[in-house]
């Protein structure tokens, strides 16, 4: 692995050892700060540029164009809300998605399946294991923003969300977030209705750097990517990780975020 990751500062390698566990335990301080932590570099940025490049003429001819409107909780309706509550306003979210039979033989892939990945990102949610799916399209997803693309505000669903960063945009494609706007016992409406109003000051932005990994708690945290600006898209992976092996969607699921079953 040390072709494509840099195993001397990440030493993913080596879980056994003092500097493994200072970097677990320097990741789960961020996440308990700031709700993620960001390892810049963790993919030489020379592989990742060439792994993006190389799917280029995979998004034309192969990608599924995700269009979507959708408020920030991806849901129909909120039971406690009336239609027509600030905290529902809807957003348009666009990319294109290549999924993981559609990946094979890139350094993506490889991270995924390789055993040190699953435990160290295991170790810094202090969590006993982590599994990956076991399904043909989504374990691994890389996503393309071209210009006017973005994924707008939303909560996500998971726990956790690990990301790498392939290629960035010329301009645009900004992670936004507001850290822990709601909790698992008061869904703050009213601080929501704020946040998508433009209103809350302590929303902050961050540019990653091609190669970093993001690992982000966005279940009560809410974030979106700016819309991209520019020729050059904005392409990441997304790694998903399960708490028990043998975790994949159903046919009807992989339909509406692949537009196939397999």
């Amino acid at each position: 692995m040390r072709d494509m990751l840099d195993l001397t500062a990440y030493p993913l390698d080596r879980p056994d050892s003092p500097e493994w566990q200072a970097l677990v335990t320097r990741c789960q301080a961020d996440l308990a700060r700031d709700g993620m932590f960001n390892l810049p570099g963790f993919m030489n940025s020379d592989v990742a540029q060439a792994a993006a490049q190389m799917l280029g003429a995979k998004f034309e001819s192969e990608s599924f164009r995700h269009e979507r409107e959708h408020n920030i909780y991806f849901l129909k309706s909120i039971p406690e809300l009336p239609e027509d509550h600030p905290a529902l306003t809807r957003f348009q979210t666009s990319n294109n998605t290549l999924c993981e039979d559609q990946l094979q033989e890139t350094p993506m892939v490889r991270l995924y399946h390789w055993a040190p990945f699953a435990q160290f990102l295991a170790a810094t949610m202090e969590m006993p294991a982590l599994f990956p799916m076991d399904d043909p399209l989504s374990g691994v997803n890389t996503m393309s923003y071209r210009e006017g693309q973005a994924l707008n505000w939303h909560f996500d669903r998971s726990e956790f969300t690990t990301t790498l960063l392939l290629q960035a945009p010329e301009q645009g494609g900004e992670f936004i977030y507001r850290t822990d706007l709601r909790s698992e016992t008061d869904p703050n409406y009213e601080g929501v209705a704020r946040l998508l109003r433009g209103e809350d000051p302590e929303v902050r932005s961050l540019d990653v750097t091609p190669g970093t990994l993001n690992v982000f708690r966005g279940k009560n945290t809410p974030h979106r990517v700016g819309n991209v600006r520019g020729d050059r898209a904005r392409v990441i992976s997304v790694f998903s990780f399960y708490d028990r092996p043998g975790v994949a969607f159903t046919e009807q699921e992989r339909l509406g975020f692949y537009g196939r079953a397999g």
